[in-house]
């Protein structure tokens, strides 16, 4: 899809006679210069794309672009390198990409020239990536990259003279740092390589000042985002209509990403959960083989990846057309704890205070229903397992600081859900609390086994309020079986 881009913006460019142009080279050009400005004059920011991974033998996995790349440049293609230089008088920034393969390419496809690197981007100096050994070596040894002393007017000097001085700072991107036992990522060993080369030079972390930004959606983000939750709310009402009993799951799985593909996403964002009945209940379930039959329940958590930006959404509905009185209970408990959650996501508070007030409702309204015993003690947490409240952006589980209060621009989901299962209540600890508490709800579980539930909506918070993204597609248990029955 991104060559097919590249090649459209190529042509346009070309006829219009710019260097670059477009409201997404203009936005992705003024992430750049707020990063840049967060770094500093003296910084030299290095951050390279993701490798491809392979899924076995000599087939690789669909190629997935690391996401600060993406957020920085656009580029979707292997084997490309960004280097920011604040400090410089013009050339501050510079995208490094792959050199033609003719051979490589009758095998894998076109690969972006620079022009097309450049009208992608909207970064006016695109080189080889063969060539940034010697940049890099220019740099660390104070000479001009392709300048020629005589004709050198004093492009790096900011950044060299913090080197001579000992002020310099290298910047990668390292990101969620491993524990000791864990692999180190790739830029650990790049990192290595560097600290002994750039002597007088200091190596930093940007990732705090990138994801910073990454947290607060530009204006044309936030546009973006809208659409992609049109194609997935979209889909999740073509998932409906699919539903009958007797079909498989990977049946409406089809019906449901089918739509991605013709409204012009890319794919799923993230591989997408279809459990029907006691599939329901499992919070990553991605098999999507179970035949469906009337009276369960069918869970769908699903999105598209749009333009690089994803919205998430999840659903519960009748795979019958209507709820019984049980899974109505759950539902409706679900809603009213999202309802919670959703006054809570005010500018100045936290995703905490979204946390406590779901938790709230739960505590109280599982006690309302028989399902625990003690709403202040952590019974609730047999049936209601995660959390409710994530960044949503160029991953589903975006970069962001959990800590930091909400502000206008932010994305987010409030995600409550209910699980009854049965092994639920026999993995609890051998303690008298815990078999008085599992004796006193036995037979309530018993009605409401195996029901699982999550509603989950992506927000945009906006200077007038709350924006539910995914508004369109049927909540409420009345708009869930007029929707069904209307199919």
């Amino acid at each position: 899809m991104s060559r097919v881009k590249a090649a459209a913006t190529v042509l346009a460019l070309a006829a219009a006679g710019l260097a670059h142009a477009g409201e997404r080279q203009d936005d992705l050009a003024r992430r750049r210069e707020r990063l840049m400005q967060a770094l500093g004059p003296e910084t030299l920011f290095i951050h390279r794309s993701a490798p491809v991974r392979v899924y076995s033998r000599d087939v690789d996995y669909e190629y997935r672009q690391d996401s600060d790349m993406l957020y920085l440049t656009g580029i979707d293609q292997e084997g490309t390198v960004l280097v920011l230089m604040p400090g410089n008088r013009t050339r501050r920034e510079i995208l490094f990409v792959r050199g033609s393969d003719p051979r490589r390419e009758h095998r894998e496809g076109h690969v972006l020239t620079k022009e097309e690197a450049a009208a992608e981007s909207g970064i006016a100096e695109v080189r080889l990536v063969s060539e940034l050994d010697r940049f890099l070596a220019d740099m660390m040894n104070r000479r001009p990259f392709d300048t020629q002393w005589s004709r050198y007017e004093g492009e790096y000097e900011a950044f060299f003279d913090a080197l001579r001085a000992g002020r310099a700072r290298v910047a990668l991107v390292f990101g969620r740092r491993p524990g000791p036992a864990e692999e180190l990522a790739p830029v650990y060993e790049f990192a290595e390589r560097l600290r002994p080369r750039f002597v007088g030079a200091s190596l930093v972390d940007a990732t705090a000042s990138l994801w910073e930004l990454r947290q607060v959606k530009t204006a044309y983000e936030q546009q973006v985002l809208r659409r992609s939750a049109e194609v997935s709310s979209e889909a999740h009402r073509a998932a409906m209509r699919a539903t009958r009993p007797g079909r498989y799951e990977y049946e409406v799985e089809a019906a449901l990403e089918k739509v991605y593909l013709e409204r012009g996403a890319s794919g799923w964002s993230y591989p997408s959960i279809v459990g029907s009945g006691p599939n329901a209940t499992v919070l990553h379930y991605n098999r999507s083989t179970r035949q469906m039959q009337a009276g369960e329940l069918l869970l769908i958590d699903a999105a598209a990846n749009y333009q690089d930006l994803t919205v998430d959404i999840t659903r519960t509905w009748p795979v019958g057309g209507r709820f019984s009185k049980e899974q109505a209970d759950l539902w409706r408990l679900a809603l009213e704890a999202q309802e919670a959650g959703m006054r809570a996501a005010q500018v100045g508070r936290t995703t905490a205070d979204v946390e406590r007030a779901v938790e709230g409702v739960m505590r109280t309204g599982l006690l309302r229903l028989g399902l625990v015993t003690d709403a202040a003690s952590e019974q609730f947490r047999t049936w209601y397992t995660h959390g409710v409240c994530h960044w949503i952006g160029m991953d589903v589980h975006d970069e962001g600081e959990y800590r930091r209060p909400f502000e206008p621009g932010m994305t987010f989901v409030i995600e409550p859900g209910l699980y009854v299962r049965e092994q639920a209540l026999e993995a609890l600890p051998d303690t008298a609390e815990s078999r008085a508490f599992r004796q006193a709800v036995a037979p309530v579980v018993a009605r409401y086994k195996d029901i699982g539930v999550r509603v989950e909506d992506s927000y945009l918070l906006t200077g007038s309020g709350l924006e539910r993204l995914s508004a369109t597609v049927p909540r409420t248990q009345e708009e869930i079986e007029a929707f069904l029955q209307g199919r």
